[in-house]
Parts: C-alpha cells; structure tokens; sequence
C-alpha cells in the first residue's frame, strides 16, 4: 500500500510540473539552503521535506534521459525514479558530508533497477536479452546490460563521493601552504600536475620542504578521511 501511495505521489509530481505552463523544474538549492531544509525535515517539518523533493526533480530527469531517454515507458520511469528521490530525502544523513545529489542519484538509479528486475520475476518468460531501449549511437539496450551497469553506476558514484569529502578534507583540515601545495602537485584546480622541482620554484622554497609539506599534507587527508594504509 505504501509503495502504492508513493508511486502515485510521484506521478503526480511529475505530471503535475509537465503540465505546468512554464514546464520546467523549480531551481536546485543552494547547499546551505539544502542543509537547513534537512534539519527542519528531521524535525518533521513537512513543507521543508516537500520542498527538498520538488527542487530535486530535476535529477529524476536528468538520469532518466541520460540512461533510459528512448524507453517506452518514460513516464513511468519518472514517477518510480521520483519513489527513489523520495526514499533518498528520508534516508540522508546531512552530517555524512557527502552531496544529497550524489547519493539521491544513487537511490533513484537504484528504485530503477529494483523496476526491472520486479518486471523480470513477474515475466518469466522475459528474456534477460530482450531490447527494453536503445543507447544514444542506436544499438540495442538490453536488461542484461542495464543491470550489469548497476556496479559500474555504483563505483562511480562511490568515486564522486569521496572526491567530494577530499575537496572538504583539503579546505578544513590543511593549512594554506599544504593546501597550495597539494593543489599544484597533483592539478586539483583544472591544471597540470607539477613536480615537487616545479612547486618549490614557484613557491620560492627548497624541494625537501615541499616534500615534508606534501608528506604531512597527505597523512592529515588520510587521518580526515579515515583510509588506513
């Protein structure tokens, strides 16, 4: 029964946006804005939770057109990826550190997945072979293919997740010469990465002090990060 209201929910979400005359989603959220809706969501204010989903459905979307946008049942896909965004607002830990858009594509990708598979067991005579779509280049999609991606979408998600704590980790927990340190070594912000040689000239100090900062730097990202050696 509650799957059930969920999902009509969803679809009402959905149609109710499309349907609208501008025909687009509301913004997503600041950060700061989003981690104080998740509080007051906490706290069971309701129009704080409704707001997190309206404003994170355009993610719903965005996945739904990235993996599955020639699916006959796109609709539909909408409204359970919407169940898994739902799931996802009341499943977030804003102390985790990580972004909601991250770990709310990971349970919407997942309600998906849960999709076919339900759709699989109730048609035993589906093939897992069987063309459920067709990839951006034309060749045909298969359930086999969508559910064998599902460690891949995870893996990659898992890697966005960690960058993102490192990202956090390199602005809290370093000082601004092991931070300026670390950004040049290894081409954090868009650029090459340098040699030690490379930075301690910039920096206009010796390579084994860069070498000592580097080496302090990277054991408190560790520590901040909890990655035992």
């Amino acid at each position: 029964m509650l799957g059930h209201m969920l999902y009509v929910f969803a679809h009402f979400l959905h149609v109710g946006l499309t349907v609208s005359p501008s025909s687009s989603y509301p913004e997503a959220l600041e950060p700061s804005e989003e981690r104080v809706l998740f509080t007051e969501a906490r706290k069971g204010n309701a129009k704080a939770r409704e707001k997190l989903i309206l404003h994170n459905l355009r993610l719903v979307s965005h996945l739904i057109r990235k993996y599955y946008s020639s699916h006959p049942a796109t609709e539909d896909l909408n409204s359970i990826g919407t169940i898994g965004l739902i799931k996802a607002v009341d499943s977030f830990d804003v102390r985790n550190g990580a972004k909601f858009a991250t770990y709310a594509a990971r349970c919407i990708q997942n309600e998906i997945l849960m999709y076919f598979r339900h759709e699989k067991k109730q048609n035993a005579v589906i093939s897992i072979n069987e063309t459920i779509d067709v990839d951006k280049d034309g060749n045909p999609l298969t359930y086999a293919d969508v559910l064998g991606s599902e460690e891949n979408i995870d893996e990659e998600i898992d890697r966005n997740i960690m960058c993102e704590k490192l990202k956090d980790a390199i602005e809290s927990v370093l000082g601004e010469r092991e931070r300026s340190v670390i950004i040049k070594r290894y081409g954090l912000e868009n650029g090459a990465p340098l040699s030690q040689k490379e930075v301690a000239v910039l920096l206009g100090i010796s390579r084994s002090y860069i070498s000592r900062i580097e080496k302090t730097a990277i054991e408190k990202l560790r520590d901040a990060l909890g990655i035992k050696l």
